[in-house]
C-alpha cells in the first residue's frame, strides 16, 4: 500500500510559478518513477510528466516543456512539480502517481 499526499496548488495569475510537493509514504519510494498528472473541467485526465527511479531521466507532455520541470528527493520521499510561466490552460486538478496509486489531487488555478 502506498500513500500520496499533494500540496502546493493554489490560485496564480498567468504568468506566475507554482511549486507542488508529492510526499509518499507505504514503501520504498526510490523503487518507483513517479508521474504527474492532470484533469481540468469536463475532461479526461492527462499526462504531464514523469521521472525515473534515480531521477536521471525525465518526460514532459509538449505542452509544458520548457515551463514545467519535476524532480525528486528519495531521501524525503518526495516529487515535485515546478511550474513556471503559468497559463490560463494550466488550470486543472494535479494529481501524483506511483505505479497503480494515485494522491487525492491539488487545485491549480491560472488566472487571465
Amino acid at each position: 500500500q502506498v500513500q500520496l499526499v499533494e500540496s502546493g496548488g493554489g490560485l496564480v495569475q498567468a504568468g506566475g510559478s507554482l511549486r507542488l510537493s508529492c510526499a509518499a509514504s507505504g514503501r520504498p519510494f526510490s523503487w518507483y518513477a513517479m508521474g504527474w498528472f492532470r484533469q481540468a473541467p469536463g475532461k479526461e485526465r492527462d499526462f504531464v510528466t514523469a521521472i525515473s527511479m534515480s531521477g536521471s531521466n525525465t518526460y514532459y507532455a509538449d505542452s509544458v516543456k520548457g515551463r514545467f520541470t519535476i524532480s525528486r528527493d528519495n531521501a524525503r520521499n518526495t516529487v515535485y512539480l515546478q511550474m513556471n510561466s503559468l497559463k490560463p490552460e494550466d488550470t486543472a486538478v494535479y494529481y501524483c502517481r506511483i505505479g497503480a496509486y494515485w494522491g487525492q489531487g491539488t487545485q491549480v488555478t491560472v488566472s487571465s
